[in-house]
């Protein structure tokens, strides 16, 4: 039988779900009977999040699935499957990889050194095969933001605080005031009696 290859599927970004199968971004269809879906071609993640790569394949016969990672620093091997036969996981990706029938793969714990693109290949027993692609954006947690928000209420608290004990000192010296006035004035009206009773 002759082998037969049908060029790589890039998804473009912004396209949505379908109503036909059959036009649904992402999906390619190989002339030997190997077709495959991407229902979501871009990605977009947070570091440590966990991320579904999410892809569904037909396939007559026994197919292969490989999946690749494609960035700034190189391509590298995630992993390589045949259904019922074995499953062979880079070591780099050992113990961050679950794999599914239908072709996905979850990546766990991703960092930004996980962006990029992840090109996925169905290859059937009889040597056709058919591509797709995922394209995964990994953002960065600002914590700036956040701590400038805490300073900012460290400070007000610290402001009030402050504005409360001041408060409370011109309260207390208002009736330390008071008081010791009160006690002038009475002291001046027994001396206005004393001298009142002498005369």
């Amino acid at each position: 039988a002759s082998t037969q290859k049908t060029r790589p599927v890039w998804p473009s970004q912004g396209l949505g779900h379908k109503t036909a199968p059959a036009r649904a971004p992402g999906r390619s269809k190989a002339p030997g009977g190997v077709s495959l879906t991407v229902p979501q071609p871009n990605i977009n993640a947070t570091v440590a999040q966990n991320i579904l790569l999410s892809v569904e394949y037909y396939c007559r016969g026994v197919a292969t699935v490989e999946w690749k990672h494609v960035s700034s620093w190189g391509t590298t091997r995630i992993v390589e499957w045949k259904s019922g036969n074995y499953v062979n996981i880079s070591a780099v990706y050992k113990d961050r990889v679950t794999i599914f029938e239908n072709g996905s793969i979850e990546l766990r714990n991703v960092g930004m050194r996980d962006a990029g693109y992840y090109l996925v290949t169905v290859t059937e027993e009889y040597g056709t095969n058919t591509y797709g692609a995922i394209i995964v954006n990994v953002y960065e947690i600002i914590y700036e933001d956040i701590h400038f928000v805490a300073v900012l209420f460290a400070f007000l608290a610290a402001v009030s605080a402050i504005l409360i004990c001041f408060m409370w000192l011109c309260n207390k010296s208002l009736h330390l005031f008071q008081k010791t006035t009160h006690k002038l004035s009475a002291s001046t009206t027994e001396e206005i009696e004393l001298e009142t009773i002498e005369c």
